[in-house]
């Protein structure tokens, strides 16, 4: 599964700063290797995870296979780039007909539908033949090609998530036409959180930091004895720092941004981020908002609808429904940031 999507981060532990994207977590400081340290590929990205207290070879053997389990479950239900996932079977699908999915799949549908209802459509899962359009999916034309308009039509016209069917029990979804496909892309790094933190607190572990991708969940305190300190990335495409710093203790934070993702064409930049509702990427001035919530799967997909939404819209709704966001919108003097619902944030 190949999710480039929302990216934060560099996240603290102890006095060591870890940048957890795309790489693997080193230390600022050297120190002898944590046992309680976890790192790999998923979905197209990395992840990381730190159990604190963790001290012998044989918990740590254990754990590594469950936290990849986990995570190998997800990939194989929700990858849009295994044609033999769950979800890509249930694309391909022909039929009007109910499709049986996991108890997860269908549970990811809807939150998706959820929060595109309170977005106004500005997060569907269902924009994936407009995002391939713009060179970003799986089924992508070469980079640089730009769509037409007649193409983009075209493509609007298989796009709709309120036409999309979910139902719990027997768990199966049910889409409006054999040209309708699901891209669980803003949703699934954050559910795989989730499901490593279910299966960690079923273990009895309490004390950890989750990150797949960018998308972040801890809880209780660190190997040091401190709450974990998260940083929200300086949203540039200029070397790697630090903007701000977010405690974070049984809470999920994910960041959406357009400053890795995206290719320039006759001196104008496209990001991977697609507003559903215009069949375009976004081009507004927001650069990067994270969002905390109780879970990462509604955290990542609260973080793409509300920069799909641009830092008008998305400031008005976060404040509206009382959504903890960090907006970073871009001005001719740097960035300016925009805490909406008590965001907590320290200096860098």
């Amino acid at each position: 599964m190949r999710i480039i999507g929302p990216f934060l981060v560099l996240a603290i532990a102890g006095t060591g700063l870890l940048f957890g994207l795309n790489r693997t977590p080193v230390d600022s400081k050297t120190r002898p290797a944590d046992a309680g340290a976890f790192s790999g590929a998923t979905m197209g990205t990395t992840y990381s995870v730190k159990v604190a207290g963790l001290s012998t070879a044989a918990n740590r053997d254990r754990l590594a296979a469950e936290i990849q389990g986990q995570l190998d479950r997800i990939n194989r239900l929700m990858s849009t780039y295994d044609p033999d996932s769950e979800l890509s079977r249930f694309n391909a699908s022909d039929s009007g007909q109910w499709f049986p999915v996991s108890p997860e799949t269908a549970r990811v549908v809807a939150e998706a539908i959820r929060v595109g209802d309170l977005s106004g459509g500005a997060l569907d899962v269902t924009v994936g033949p407009i995002v391939d359009l713009w060179s970003f999916g799986p089924e992508a034309r070469p980079q640089g090609v730009l769509p037409t308009g007649e193409e983009i039509t075209a493509a609007m016209s298989t796009v709709g998530y309120t036409r999309l069917e979910v139902r719990h029990d027997p768990p199966a979804l049910r889409k409006p036409s054999p040209a309708c496909r699901v891209d669980l892309s803003s949703l699934a790094k954050g559910f795989a959180v989730d499901q490593v933190v279910e299966r960690l607190e079923e273990l009895g572990i309490d004390r950890y930091m989750v990150e797949v991708g960018g998308e972040i969940r801890t809880a209780g305190l660190n190997s040091s004895g401190n709450p974990w300190q998260i940083a929200v990335e300086l949203p540039t495409t200029e070397g790697r720092g630090i903007q701000r710093v977010v405690p974070l203790d049984g809470r999920a934070m994910a960041t959406s941004g357009d400053y890795r993702n995206y290719f320039e064409q006759d001196g104008v930049r496209f990001c991977h981020i697609i507003d559903p509702r215009a069949g375009r990427p976004v081009s507004h001035r927001l650069a990067s908002v994270s969002v905390l919530a109780d879970n990462c799967m509604r955290a990542d997909a609260l973080a793409t609808a509300l920069f799909v939404l641009g830092p008008e819209e998305g400031l008005q709704l976060a404040a509206e429904h009382s959504i903890p966001a960090l907006f970073l919108v871009r001005t001719d003097r740097g960035f300016a940031e925009y805490p909406i619902s008590h965001f907590p944030v320290s200096p860098p």
